[in-house]
């Protein structure tokens, strides 16, 4: 079906350009698949329609001519025109009479094609350039009635298309939709526990994506619901910020049966347009690395204004990327009953381990683990994606957790080559592909909870949520000083910036008191200062506290053989240079850490006590990592000197093979 639909792109060639195809093709998708479904109930909804009264409310209007259109559709069509009739009309009245079947929509499908889409810009153009009537018929002979292409089905043709759009107009397809294995682990994923609460009668589920796209996810997770039971109710809801992405999805919407108005259109991290809503699951792929700069103050100030009783309390990460702040405002949306929520999100290596001890990042990924949020994270194969090939890792959180899993975090390896195939041909970036029995491993794994069983023992994990948190502790060592006034300290002290703005005279009449000192070292700061202080009083030069601090500056240099550098209350003044930190368990004492790592190494280090966390008040700063690289880490063994030389030799002889008539030190063949 994608390829007949495609096909139709080629009659556009030369009247716009190839990145312009599919403002054209999609909306043309949408408005034959809606002609579709209702081209055969279309004499009902008009005759419904002449009964009905003009002072009518907009909600029960709508309601009744729903209802007369039928298929549990939400959309109606009150123009006298389908695609059959259209085609019997003389083709130079097409464009008119094609504005006026638009037109003439629910205003729901009006908005899509209209406001999202800007079809009639597009209509336009087609007639201009004299191709509309060929673009028309072609799409008459599209059957895209729901009996002959499912809901599922659209979804593929809409991927596929938008997909090969983004390729011919290098845009970014991954931003549009997710690999639908991909989708499929994350929905079985977060139904692997709930088959009982599932099963039961009058099932009422509600599903979000805050970054939905063209509904992928939405789609499939209705779908495996359903799947476990047919009488389960699913009501989904979604935001997304792609116009046209916005309009394919709430077109599933429309028919499929779902309430249309339960997808947002806008930008999710500034406007929640479902800012009273909780749901049961949430699932999504936001945009990977994308900054938020120019969305920056809203969220700032919501997140400092409003704290924890908005979305971004645990704080914010770097301006280059967002991924982390659509994850907490997944956390926000979650719901506080007995069931609570359950929320799975595909995100690259970033959210895991970037930023350090007191870092938005850090601290986010601390309130998550600390409120035991965090279930579960599986590590993905590579080359999954339509527009990267980087590693991505699919995140389970809930806020109901099973007993066994309270307090711990389970980490899967599923990138190794047990869990992936390759395709037969490539999809943009996308080189391989995760198999169904390989999905149905993992959620195995994942279900049973397992770790180090003589099967997963290199597979999964399973962690203690406070095994990921670290104490930064700032690490000092005494400042040691050497002093001596000879020519390149001199001249070291004619660069900074105090003495330069010195009058000439007085700096000569400084240097001659420095001069006056000798060429000496001195070992120890106060010596060197007292004398210094005394040549300056007894030649009357007054000198403040910055040119003084300078002049000691310039004429010293680090000397480990040097005495210790003392404050004024006599305790050791630490060396910025030495400054280090180092990073303790959570579960250790930073006392114990000191004794038996550090200062066997460096006895005359101390911890600076003054260096606290923000939150607890306590020495260090609290941190939280996690590295899928440190707990899975499978070391190669090195080769041996003889495979090593055997290698060599079978290069030297690929060289002479190569080479037969070269002369050893000639530059020309003979």
């Amino acid at each position: 079906m994608s390829s007949l639909v495609w096909a139709i792109a080629e009659i556009l060639r030369g009247d716009f350009k190839q990145s312009e195809y599919g403002k054209v093709i999609l909306p043309f998708v949408v408005l034959r698949r809606l002609d579709c479904i209702l081209e055969s109930t279309k004499e009902d909804v008009l005759n419904v329609a002449k009964t009905l009264h003009d002072d009518m409310y907009d909600d029960a209007r709508n309601q009744i001519l729903y209802a007369a259109a039928g298929y549990n559709v939400k959309v109606y069509n009150l123009s006298s025109f389908t695609f059959e009739k259209l085609k019997g009309q003389d083709p130079r009245q097409l464009h008119d009479n094609l504005v006026d079947y638009i037109t003439r929509f629910s205003g729901n499908v009006r908005d899509i094609l209209l406001e999202k889409f800007l079809f009639t810009d597009q209509l336009k153009r087609l007639n201009e350039g004299g191709i509309l009537w060929n673009v028309f018929e072609r799409f008459c002979s599209i059957d895209l009635h729901p009996d002959t292409v499912s809901n599922i089905d659209m979804g593929y043709l809409f991927e596929d298309l938008i997909r090969r759009f983004s390729e011919i107009s290098n845009e970014t397809a991954g931003e549009h939709f997710t690999p639908r294995e991909v989708i499929r682990l994350i929905v079985d994923l977060l139904i692997a526990n709930d088959d009982e609460r599932l099963t039961r009668r009058g099932i009422i589920r509600q599903v979000y994506d805050p970054a939905c796209g063209t509904g992928g996810m939405l789609a499939l997770t209705e779908e495996a619901l359903k799947e476990f039971n047919d009488g389960i109710r699913v009501e989904l809801f979604g935001q997304e910020l792609n116009a046209e992405s916005f309009g394919i999805c709430k077109s599933d919407m429309l028919v499929t049966g779902h309430d249309p108005e339960q997808i947002a259109f806008g930008n999710t991290l500034i406007k929640d347009s479902h800012s009273d809503k909780k749901f049961h699951y949430m699932l999504s792929n936001p945009p990977y690395g994308v900054d938020w700069k120019k969305y920056q103050e809203p969220i700032k100030a919501e997140a400092k204004t409003m704290g924890f009783d908005g979305r971004f309390g645990a704080g914010t990460p770097r301006i280059s990327d967002g991924q982390l702040l659509f994850l907490q405002h997944m956390i926000s949306k979650m719901r506080n009953d007995e069931n609570g929520s359950r929320i799975g999100i595909v995100m690259n290596g970033s959210p895991l381990f970037t930023g350090g001890a007191g870092s938005g990042e850090s601290e986010i990924r601390r309130w998550m683990l600390e409120n035991d949020y965090v279930e579960a994270i599986i590590a993905l194969p590579t080359d999954l994606f339509y527009n990267t090939g980087i590693q991505t890792y699919v995140w389970i959180l809930a806020n109901r957790k099973p007993e066994k899993r309270t307090g711990k975090v389970q980490l899967i390896d599923a990138g190794g080559d047990r869990f992936w195939k390759s395709m037969r041909k490539s999809l943009g970036s996308k080189r391989r592909e995760i198999p169904d029995a390989a999905r149905s491993e993992i959620v195995r794994i994942y279900a049973g909870f397992m770790k180090d069983t003589s099967e997963e023992d290199n597979v999964s994990r399973i962690f203690e949520t406070a095994d990921f948190g670290y104490r930064e502790i700032r690490i000092e060592r005494p400042l040691r000083l050497n002093f001596r006034v000879d020519s390149e300290r001199l001249d070291r002290l004619a660069e900074q910036r105090v003495f330069a703005k010195l009058e000439e005279d007085k700096q000569a009449e400084i240097r001659s008191v420095l001069e006056k000192i000798g060429d000496r070292l001195f070992l120890n700061r106060d010596e060197f200062d007292e004398i210094l202080t005394g040549n300056l009083r007894n030649a009357q030069i007054k000198v403040g506290a910055p040119l003084k601090k300078a002049i000691l500056s310039a004429l010293s240099e680090q000397d480990d053989k040097a005495d210790i550098c003392n404050d004024k209350s006599g305790m050791p003044e630490p060396d910025p240079d030495l400054r280090d930190h180092e990073l303790v368990p959570l579960s250790e004492n930073w006392q114990g850490y000191m004794e038996r790592e550090v200062l066997p190494f460096v006895p005359d280090a101390w911890v600076d006590e003054k260096y606290t966390d923000a939150r607890d008040k306590q020495v260090g700063r609290v941190g939280y990592e996690i590295n899928f690289n440190r707990y899975f880490y499978k070391p190669v063994p090195m080769r041996t000197l003889q495979e090593i030389q055997a290698d060599i030799m079978a290069l030297q002889g690929e060289i002479d093979s190569l080479l037969p008539n070269f002369t050893p030190g000639t530059l020309k063949a003979e």
